[in-house]
């Protein structure tokens, strides 16, 4: 499923035009990435929660000349799905 997937089933469920569903779409997905941006989680109750974790500066290979390189430190988005999309998933 893409973007435009999630953006017709939000119109066909809602009662929504396409144009306005991929306008909430595209504020919910701000929203998110602003929240997380400003260093803040988002809880969804009965979906997941969305947070960032740092991770530190490693050095790592290049797999096609063997060099080892530095990989710089950077914060990372994470996913928790929550019990109740588990259980859909899983049920």
């Amino acid at each position: 499923m893409n973007k435009q997937d999630v953006v017709a089933a939000v119109a066909r469920s809602s009662g929504l035009s396409k144009a306005s569903a991929d306008n909430a779409v595209d504020a919910i997905f701000s929203a998110i990435t602003d929240a997380l941006r400003n260093g803040e989680d988002v809880r969804l109750v009965g979906f997941g929660t969305f947070s960032t974790r740092r991770r530190a500066a490693r050095q790592g290979r290049n797999p096609r000349t063997g060099e080892t390189i530095q990989i710089p430190a950077s914060i990372q988005p994470k996913f928790k799905a929550g019990r109740p999309l588990k259980d859909a998933v899983n049920g």
